[in-house]
Protein backbone atom coordinates (compact mmCIF):
# COMPACT_ATOMS: atom_id res chain seq x y z
CA UNK A 1 0.00 0.00 0.00
CA UNK A 2 1.68 3.30 -1.31
CA UNK A 3 0.49 5.92 0.70
CA UNK A 4 -0.34 9.02 -1.83
CA UNK A 5 -2.47 12.15 -0.61
CA UNK A 6 -3.39 12.59 3.30
CA UNK A 7 -5.61 15.45 4.53
CA UNK A 8 -5.75 16.36 8.32
CA UNK A 9 -9.43 17.40 9.34
CA UNK A 10 -10.00 20.20 11.70
CA UNK A 11 -13.15 18.27 13.58
CA UNK A 12 -13.20 21.48 15.89
CA UNK A 13 -14.06 24.20 13.72
CA UNK A 14 -17.42 25.10 12.37
CA UNK A 15 -16.22 26.64 9.77
CA UNK A 16 -17.16 25.71 6.13
CA UNK A 17 -15.96 22.04 4.87
CA UNK A 18 -13.38 23.69 2.52
CA UNK A 19 -11.77 25.86 5.70
CA UNK A 20 -11.17 22.82 7.79
CA UNK A 21 -8.80 20.57 5.21
CA UNK A 22 -4.87 20.89 5.51
CA UNK A 23 -3.33 18.75 3.03
CA UNK A 24 -0.27 16.73 4.49
CA UNK A 25 2.65 15.02 2.67
CA UNK A 26 1.58 11.77 3.46
CA UNK A 27 5.27 10.64 4.88
CA UNK A 28 5.43 13.59 7.58
CA UNK A 29 4.34 13.69 11.26
CA UNK A 30 0.25 13.58 11.50
CA UNK A 31 -0.20 12.47 15.21
CA UNK A 32 1.14 13.32 18.33
CA UNK A 33 2.60 10.50 20.76
CA UNK A 34 -0.20 11.00 23.19
CA UNK A 35 -3.12 10.51 20.70
CA UNK A 36 -5.51 7.93 21.35
CA UNK A 37 -5.48 5.99 17.90
CA UNK A 38 -1.82 5.43 18.54
CA UNK A 39 -1.92 4.68 22.48
CA UNK A 40 -5.09 2.93 23.22
CA UNK A 41 -6.31 2.30 19.43
CA UNK A 42 -9.44 4.21 20.62
CA UNK A 43 -11.43 5.07 17.27
CA UNK A 44 -13.25 4.08 13.94
CA UNK A 45 -12.38 4.22 10.34
CA UNK A 46 -14.15 3.53 7.50
CA UNK A 47 -11.90 2.51 3.50
CA UNK A 48 -14.06 3.80 0.50
CA UNK A 49 -12.74 2.39 -2.91
CA UNK A 50 -12.09 4.66 -6.09
CA UNK A 51 -12.41 4.05 -9.18
CA UNK A 52 -11.89 7.01 -12.35
CA UNK A 53 -12.00 9.61 -9.30
CA UNK A 54 -15.79 8.34 -8.01
CA UNK A 55 -16.06 7.20 -4.39
CA UNK A 56 -17.97 4.06 -4.38
CA UNK A 57 -20.79 3.19 -1.61
CA UNK A 58 -19.85 6.43 0.15
CA UNK A 59 -22.68 7.01 1.84
CA UNK A 60 -23.12 3.42 3.11
CA UNK A 61 -19.79 4.00 4.70
CA UNK A 62 -20.53 7.21 5.94
CA UNK A 63 -23.92 5.57 7.53
CA UNK A 64 -21.46 2.89 9.24
CA UNK A 65 -19.00 5.32 10.21
CA UNK A 66 -21.68 6.83 12.43
CA UNK A 67 -23.13 3.50 13.45
CA UNK A 68 -19.70 3.08 14.99
CA UNK A 69 -18.89 6.63 16.33
CA UNK A 70 -22.17 6.21 18.11
CA UNK A 71 -21.06 2.37 19.65
CA UNK A 72 -18.03 3.71 20.93
CA UNK A 73 -19.73 7.44 22.58
CA UNK A 74 -17.62 9.09 20.01
CA UNK A 75 -19.07 13.12 18.69
CA UNK A 76 -21.15 12.13 15.72
CA UNK A 77 -19.67 12.99 12.79
CA UNK A 78 -20.22 15.97 10.57
CA UNK A 79 -20.86 14.15 7.46
CA UNK A 80 -20.33 17.57 5.36
CA UNK A 81 -16.78 17.38 6.48
CA UNK A 82 -15.98 13.67 5.85
CA UNK A 83 -17.60 14.12 2.19
CA UNK A 84 -15.31 16.75 1.64
CA UNK A 85 -12.40 15.04 2.58
CA UNK A 86 -13.21 12.10 1.10
CA UNK A 87 -13.69 14.03 -2.21
CA UNK A 88 -10.73 15.61 -1.93
CA UNK A 89 -8.41 12.88 -1.53
CA UNK A 90 -10.41 10.71 -4.17
CA UNK A 91 -9.65 14.22 -6.92
CA UNK A 92 -6.01 13.89 -5.86
CA UNK A 93 -5.40 10.08 -6.67
CA UNK A 94 -6.99 10.63 -9.86
CA UNK A 95 -3.43 11.64 -11.00
CA UNK A 96 -1.88 8.49 -9.74
CA UNK A 97 -4.04 5.60 -9.99
CA UNK A 98 -7.16 4.58 -11.66
CA UNK A 99 -8.18 2.69 -8.84
CA UNK A 100 -7.54 3.23 -5.51
CA UNK A 101 -8.76 3.54 -2.25
CA UNK A 102 -9.56 6.35 0.36
CA UNK A 103 -9.53 5.40 4.55
CA UNK A 104 -10.43 8.01 6.98
CA UNK A 105 -10.41 7.72 10.57
CA UNK A 106 -11.76 9.91 13.66
CA UNK A 107 -9.41 9.05 16.93
CA UNK A 108 -11.22 10.25 20.30
CA UNK A 109 -7.76 13.07 20.10
CA UNK A 110 -4.98 13.85 22.17
CA UNK A 111 -5.47 11.94 25.57
CA UNK A 112 -2.60 14.89 27.20
CA UNK A 113 -4.34 17.81 25.73
CA UNK A 114 -8.57 16.74 25.85
CA UNK A 115 -8.98 18.16 22.68
CA UNK A 116 -11.70 17.53 20.04
CA UNK A 117 -11.13 14.04 18.10
CA UNK A 118 -7.79 13.71 15.34
CA UNK A 119 -9.89 13.20 12.16
CA UNK A 120 -7.55 12.47 8.61
CA UNK A 121 -8.55 10.70 5.10
CA UNK A 122 -5.39 8.86 3.25
CA UNK A 123 -5.82 8.49 -0.39
CA UNK A 124 -3.72 5.48 -1.32
CA UNK A 125 -3.43 3.05 -4.33
CA UNK A 126 -4.36 -0.87 -2.24
CA UNK A 127 -2.61 -4.28 -3.65
CA UNK A 128 -4.99 -5.94 -2.50
CA UNK A 129 -6.73 -6.44 -6.20
CA UNK A 130 -4.70 -7.24 -9.21
CA UNK A 131 -5.28 -5.97 -13.21
CA UNK A 132 -6.75 -9.45 -13.69
CA UNK A 133 -9.03 -8.99 -11.13
CA UNK A 134 -9.92 -9.89 -7.36
CA UNK A 135 -7.84 -13.04 -6.18
CA UNK A 136 -8.80 -16.03 -5.24
CA UNK A 137 -8.25 -16.56 -1.51
CA UNK A 138 -7.33 -20.10 0.36
CA UNK A 139 -9.13 -19.60 3.90
CA UNK A 140 -8.91 -21.32 7.45
CA UNK A 141 -12.20 -21.16 9.82
CA UNK A 142 -11.03 -19.76 13.13
CA UNK A 143 -13.33 -19.36 16.12
CA UNK A 144 -13.30 -15.97 17.45
CA UNK A 145 -14.37 -16.81 20.60
CA UNK A 146 -17.72 -15.89 21.18
CA UNK A 147 -21.19 -17.00 20.93
CA UNK A 148 -23.43 -15.77 18.41
CA UNK A 149 -25.68 -13.71 20.36
CA UNK A 150 -22.48 -11.93 22.23
CA UNK A 151 -23.48 -8.51 20.52
CA UNK A 152 -26.72 -8.88 22.48
CA UNK A 153 -24.52 -10.44 26.04
CA UNK A 154 -22.36 -8.25 26.06
CA UNK A 155 -22.57 -5.08 24.01
CA UNK A 156 -19.63 -3.15 25.50
CA UNK A 157 -17.03 -5.65 23.58
CA UNK A 158 -18.11 -3.71 20.47
CA UNK A 159 -18.61 -6.50 18.03
CA UNK A 160 -20.10 -4.85 14.53
CA UNK A 161 -18.14 -1.26 15.10
CA UNK A 162 -15.44 -0.77 12.92
CA UNK A 163 -12.97 0.65 15.06
CA UNK A 164 -9.08 1.04 14.93
CA UNK A 165 -8.39 -2.25 17.55
CA UNK A 166 -7.48 -4.32 15.04
CA UNK A 167 -4.58 -6.36 16.90
CA UNK A 168 -6.48 -9.44 16.80
CA UNK A 169 -7.61 -9.21 12.75
CA UNK A 170 -3.78 -8.89 12.34
CA UNK A 171 -2.93 -11.69 14.48
CA UNK A 172 -5.54 -14.16 12.74
CA UNK A 173 -4.13 -13.12 9.21
CA UNK A 174 -0.98 -14.32 10.44
CA UNK A 175 -2.35 -17.32 11.52
CA UNK A 176 -4.17 -18.03 7.93
CA UNK A 177 -0.57 -17.49 6.94
CA UNK A 178 1.12 -19.89 9.09
CA UNK A 179 -1.40 -22.48 7.74
CA UNK A 180 -0.43 -21.97 4.39
CA UNK A 181 -3.92 -19.88 3.50
CA UNK A 182 -4.36 -16.13 2.69
CA UNK A 183 -7.48 -14.77 4.63
CA UNK A 184 -9.97 -16.07 7.31
CA UNK A 185 -13.50 -16.50 7.93
CA UNK A 186 -14.56 -16.41 12.06
CA UNK A 187 -16.89 -18.92 13.42
CA UNK A 188 -18.66 -18.35 16.39
CA UNK A 189 -18.07 -20.84 19.60
CA UNK A 190 -21.42 -22.48 18.74
CA UNK A 191 -20.88 -23.20 14.99
CA UNK A 192 -22.14 -20.10 12.99
CA UNK A 193 -20.13 -18.45 10.71
CA UNK A 194 -19.34 -14.76 11.26
CA UNK A 195 -17.01 -12.36 8.83
CA UNK A 196 -13.81 -11.96 7.71
CA UNK A 197 -10.83 -10.09 9.36
CA UNK A 198 -11.50 -7.15 6.80
CA UNK A 199 -14.34 -8.73 4.30
CA UNK A 200 -18.15 -10.36 4.75
CA UNK A 201 -18.72 -13.29 3.62
CA UNK A 202 -21.05 -14.44 0.82
CA UNK A 203 -22.13 -18.60 0.12
CA UNK A 204 -23.86 -19.69 -2.44
CA UNK A 205 -26.19 -22.45 -0.68
CA UNK A 206 -28.56 -24.86 -2.70
CA UNK A 207 -28.67 -21.97 -5.52
CA UNK A 208 -29.28 -19.24 -3.19
CA UNK A 209 -26.80 -16.57 -2.33
CA UNK A 210 -26.59 -16.31 1.62
CA UNK A 211 -24.71 -13.94 4.04
CA UNK A 212 -24.86 -13.70 8.03
CA UNK A 213 -26.83 -11.07 9.73
CA UNK A 214 -25.63 -8.30 11.78
CA UNK A 215 -27.35 -9.35 14.55
CA UNK A 216 -24.78 -12.03 14.97
CA UNK A 217 -21.71 -9.08 15.89
CA UNK A 218 -21.26 -7.98 12.65
CA UNK A 219 -20.29 -5.29 10.09
CA UNK A 220 -23.10 -4.20 7.78
CA UNK A 221 -20.82 -5.17 4.55
CA UNK A 222 -20.95 -1.99 1.94
CA UNK A 223 -19.59 -4.16 -1.03
CA UNK A 224 -22.03 -7.09 0.32
CA UNK A 225 -24.99 -5.05 0.04
CA UNK A 226 -24.31 -3.79 -3.82
CA UNK A 227 -23.59 -7.75 -4.76
CA UNK A 228 -26.61 -8.34 -3.37
CA UNK A 229 -28.22 -5.76 -5.01
CA UNK A 230 -26.93 -7.01 -8.60
CA UNK A 231 -27.69 -10.47 -8.07
CA UNK A 232 -31.27 -10.03 -7.18
CA UNK A 233 -31.62 -7.59 -10.06
CA UNK A 234 -29.83 -10.79 -12.15
CA UNK A 235 -32.58 -12.91 -11.20
CA UNK A 236 -30.74 -14.40 -8.51
CA UNK A 237 -32.04 -15.09 -5.23
CA UNK A 238 -30.35 -13.95 -2.31
CA UNK A 239 -31.07 -14.19 1.81
CA UNK A 240 -29.88 -12.88 5.03
CA UNK A 241 -29.62 -15.30 7.61
CA UNK A 242 -27.60 -17.40 10.10
CA UNK A 243 -25.06 -19.91 8.27
CA UNK A 244 -23.45 -23.28 9.98
CA UNK A 245 -20.49 -24.46 9.73
CA UNK A 246 -21.57 -27.49 8.30
CA UNK A 247 -23.44 -25.37 5.28
CA UNK A 248 -20.32 -23.41 4.46
CA UNK A 249 -18.57 -26.22 4.24
CA UNK A 250 -21.03 -27.59 1.39
CA UNK A 251 -21.79 -24.19 -0.56
CA UNK A 252 -21.48 -24.12 -4.26
CA UNK A 253 -19.66 -21.26 -3.59
CA UNK A 254 -17.82 -18.72 -1.04
CA UNK A 255 -16.73 -14.97 -1.71
CA UNK A 256 -15.15 -12.68 0.80
CA UNK A 257 -16.04 -8.94 -0.23
CA UNK A 258 -14.50 -6.19 0.94
CA UNK A 259 -13.77 -2.63 -0.65
CA UNK A 260 -10.74 -3.09 -1.82
CA UNK A 261 -10.72 -6.27 -3.45
CA UNK A 262 -14.44 -6.60 -4.53
CA UNK A 263 -15.69 -9.87 -4.52
CA UNK A 264 -13.09 -12.30 -3.67
CA UNK A 265 -13.74 -15.96 -4.60
CA UNK A 266 -12.40 -18.19 -2.17
CA UNK A 267 -11.05 -21.70 -3.90
CA UNK A 268 -10.14 -23.75 -0.70
CA UNK A 269 -11.57 -23.81 2.84
CA UNK A 270 -9.28 -25.63 5.26
CA UNK A 271 -7.48 -27.20 2.89
CA UNK A 272 -10.49 -28.66 1.23
CA UNK A 273 -11.15 -27.52 -2.73
CA UNK A 274 -14.29 -25.25 -3.08
CA UNK A 275 -16.00 -24.96 -6.53
CA UNK A 276 -14.53 -21.47 -8.24
CA UNK A 277 -17.08 -19.55 -10.44
CA UNK A 278 -14.99 -17.88 -12.07
CA UNK A 279 -17.39 -15.73 -14.64
CA UNK A 280 -19.80 -15.07 -11.89
CA UNK A 281 -16.96 -13.49 -9.92
CA UNK A 282 -15.97 -11.33 -12.87
CA UNK A 283 -19.59 -10.13 -13.24
CA UNK A 284 -19.81 -9.45 -9.72
CA UNK A 285 -16.29 -7.18 -9.86
CA UNK A 286 -17.57 -5.46 -12.72
CA UNK A 287 -20.62 -4.53 -11.21
CA UNK A 288 -19.14 -3.01 -8.24
CA UNK A 289 -16.71 -1.61 -10.45
CA UNK A 290 -19.55 0.19 -12.69
CA UNK A 291 -20.55 2.19 -9.19
CA UNK A 292 -20.66 5.73 -9.67
CA UNK A 293 -21.50 6.81 -6.09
Amino acid sequence: MLPLTLHRLDLASAADPADCLTRVEPRHGLLTATDLSATRGDGIFETVVVVDGVPQALAAHLDRFERSAAMLDLPAPRRDLWLSAVAAAAEALQEHTRRGAVKFVMSRGDEAAGDAPTGWALGFAPDSRSASGAPELDVVLLDRGYRHDVAQTSPWLLQGAKTLSYAVNMAALREARRRGAQDVIFTSIDGFVLEGPNATVIARIDGVYVTPPVELGLLPGTTQSDAFAALASWGESVATRRIDVAELRRADAVWLCSSTRGAAPVRSLDGEPLTVDGRLSDRLNHALDARKA
